[in-house]
């Protein structure tokens, strides 16, 4: 089911305005189900992935409380950050221009209009993305790429949603651009390992390694905050090698610490180049809130860290 799934949406997506028009209702029809059936929907997808029962009232795990935010958080700064451009003034803001010039992936160009991109005056390695989404990418090498593939691919980026069907409220208000930035790179041509810091109330209480994106099941592993290897995984993805702690580990935090502060939960990512600290992005709803760790234990865990203002939820919860 899912292969011919897949084969029909490939079938689609070569008719370009029937693909964004039937994306954009099928975004809108499982939204207003979510939203009148009391996130039914949400709740099925919820435990199909992790095998317990979806609680909206009264959330205890790590992945519950990630979709309590994805319903009832509505704080000013999640669409901020959560945009690939705006993000960049809210980091030198907290951290100062100088600092975050240190930490900014090298931004090429910004628009609306991806016909108007100077294709001609770009480096050979860069990296095309949608500022209003995650996980949407282009990646460009050696110069290589189809021109018209490209164009309508950023065109399809700008007319669709992100995140709606899903609940992800953050995403909906930003105003929608493609952003090309430096592609990062090691020297033996891989991409660089990605440290995604779990930060609550401003404090660090998970790092998990992501190995090698290129790959379609990139291995990954957990540390705490203290870099200690926890007997952790996620059991649909293999499990990644135990590394040292980066030199500048301290350096990071410090970055993380000072970024997350504003927020209850927010996922601070990195990259970390022989020796030099690269800002990822910041991520309000890890997987969706569909996380899947081994032993389940530690989403109940992880989710005593995460402290919902009760009076604030109450209110939510009535309105």
């Amino acid at each position: 089911m899912n292969l011919l799934y897949k084969r029909l949406k490939e079938k689609i997506k070569k008719h370009y305005s029937l693909f964004i028009t039937l994306y954009n209702i099928r975004a809108y029809v499982l939204y207003f189900i979510n939203r009148i059936s009391y996130y039914q929907l949400e709740k099925i997808r919820f435990y199909q992935k992790l095998e317990y029962p979806l609680n909206i009232n009264n959330p205890q795990s790590f992945n519950e409380k990630t979709i309590w935010k994805k319903i009832y958080d509505r704080n000013p700064l999640l669409p901020i950050t959560a945009d690939k451009v705006q993000v960049r003034s809210y980091i030198k803001e907290v951290l100062g221009e100088k600092q975050a010039k240190e930490i900014l992936i090298p931004l090429l160009y910004v628009t609306n209009q991806p016909e108007t991109i100077p294709f001609d005056k770009l480096p050979p390695a860069f990296i095309i993305k949608p500022n209003h989404a995650s996980g949407r990418k282009i990646i460009v090498e050696d110069g290589n790429f189809n021109l018209e593939d490209v164009i309508r691919t950023c065109k399809r980026w700008l007319k669709t949603s992100y995140g709606l069907e899903k609940l992800e409220w953050a995403y909906q208000p930003i105003k929608r651009k493609i952003i090309i930035e430096q592609l990062l790179l090691e020297e033996d041509g891989k991409i660089p390992n990605e440290f995604l810091f779990y930060m609550f109330h401003g404090k660090c209480k998970l790092i998990y390694v992501i190995f090698d994106r290129r790959v379609d099941a990139p291995s990954r592993i957990f540390f705490d905050e203290k870099w200690n290897f926890l007997l952790v995984r996620n059991p649909s993805l293999p499990q990644g090698p135990k590394i040292k702690k980066p030199k500048n580990y301290e350096i990071m935090l410090e970055i993380a610490e000072k970024l997350s502060k504003p927020f209850d939960h927010i996922r601070v990512d990195f990259y970390n180049i022989n020796g030099k600290i690269y800002f990822g992005e910041l991520t309000h709803y890890a997987v969706s809130g569909r996380l899947k760790f081994e032993p389940q234990s530690f989403d109940f865990k992880l989710g005593k860290y995460w402290k919902i203002e009760h009076e604030y939820w109450e209110k939510q919860m009535k309105s």
